[in-house]
Order: C-alpha cells, then sequence, then structure tokens
C-alpha cells in the first residue's frame, strides 16, 4: 500500500461540499474509509486590520484543491478509489495523475509546510508582511490616529514589525510610530 496525502483539484468554491461528500462515503463503505483514512481543506488564519480593529479571519489556503489522505492498493484495485473520488460532482481531477497511473504524493516536507501554515503543526509564527520596504519610501499611514497622513520611512524594526516614519504635522516634520499593516506604499 502507498499511504499519502494526494491534492484532489475541485471547482473553486466546492472544497467543504466536496469533503463532506466523502467524508459520507467512508461512513457508508468500510472498505473505502480503509483506503480514504482522512480528507482536509487547508485553512490559514489571517490578521487583517479593518475599521481601526484587527480581525483574524480564516481563508483557504489552496482554492480549489482539497488534501486526501489515501492508502492506495499496489494493485490495480487502486483504480476502484480513484474513480469513486473522482466521479464526485464538483471533482476535477488528481494533481499528478497523468494517463491512468497512480497519482504522486505529497512529500513528507511539502505536507509539513502546508501543515505548519494551517496551524495543525507548530512552528515559529513568522510574520510576512504583504508589502517590503525601504528607508526613504513614501508612505500612506490608513490606520490608526494618523490615518491619511503620508511620510518618509526613516527606519524599519522588523523584529516589532514597525517602521518609523516622518510626517508633516502643523508644517513640523514629526517621527511617528507605526505597524507594518497600518501603511501602504504610495504609488506614483
Amino acid at each position: 500500500m502507498a499511504k499519502g496525502w494526494y491534492i484532489v483539484h475541485t471547482y473553486s468554491g466546492y472544497e467543504q461540499k466536496i469533503q463532506r461528500t466523502i467524508m459520507k462515503l467512508r461512513e457508508m463503505d468500510d472498505d473505502f474509509a480503509l483506503i480514504v483514512t482522512d480528507v482536509k481543506v487547508p485553512m490559514e488564519t489571517v490578521t487583517e486590520i479593518k475599521d481601526g480593529k484587527k480581525k483574524e479571519v480564516k481563508h483557504k489556503l489552496l482554492p480549489g484543491y482539497i488534501l486526501v489522505e489515501i492508502d492506495f492498493p499496489e494493485d490495480a484495485t487502486w483504480k476502484n478509489t480513484y474513480s469513486k473520488i473522482k466521479r464526485i460532482q464538483g471533482v476535477t481531477g488528481f494533481v499528478s495523475a497523468m494517463d491512468g497511473r497512480k497519482p504522486q504524493p505529497l512529500s513528507a516536507a511539502e505536507m509539513k509546510d502546508i501543515m505548519q501554515k494551517t496551524g495543525e503543526v507548530p512552528t515559529e509564527k513568522v510574520f510576512k508582511p504583504k508589502q517590503n520596504f525601504q528607508v526613504g519610501e513614501e508612505v500612506k499611514i490608513v490606520d490608526g490616529p494618523f490615518e491619511s497622513f503620508s511620510g518618509t520611512i526613516e527606519e524599519i524594526d522588523s523584529v516589532k514589525n514597525k517602521l518609523r516614519v516622518s510626517v508633516q504635522i502643523f508644517g513640523r516634520s514629526t517621527p511617528v510610530e507605526v505597524e507594518f499593516l497600518q501603511v501602504e506604499k504610495v504609488v506614483l
């Protein structure tokens, strides 16, 4: 048997519906349940700022794809499970399945990376800003007490995820400290 996590391509927006369908198939068919052991729709938690408030929102990590843990038999009976999943409405196929050959599972490193992004496997949380900033760059503050002010980046603190930005207040250049999420680059 070749147990591993396989990527199944789905119509976008059908991921949870297909997950539920596979889980129902597992409940109704004991043989299928022995071969298909788990189904996941990988979700990641993203911090967004809206109306001045931080909010954690879940987003699909791989829109249009689900992960299915399958223990494919070595003999030709693997095609039964393959076709049973492929026939589910909304499934377009397995990723890495070509010309009637058995699909290839994700490597352990690829699966670990996905599980870390979803939070199922603990990892050191690394904040990645949507934008890269440079000293001397013009930015607009979009959140906080200095909202709508524009200024120049004087200092970048990537440990605290903060910027020191020089803004004009009452005609004087004043340094203010803001978080990465509170600014956006000025597009010229």
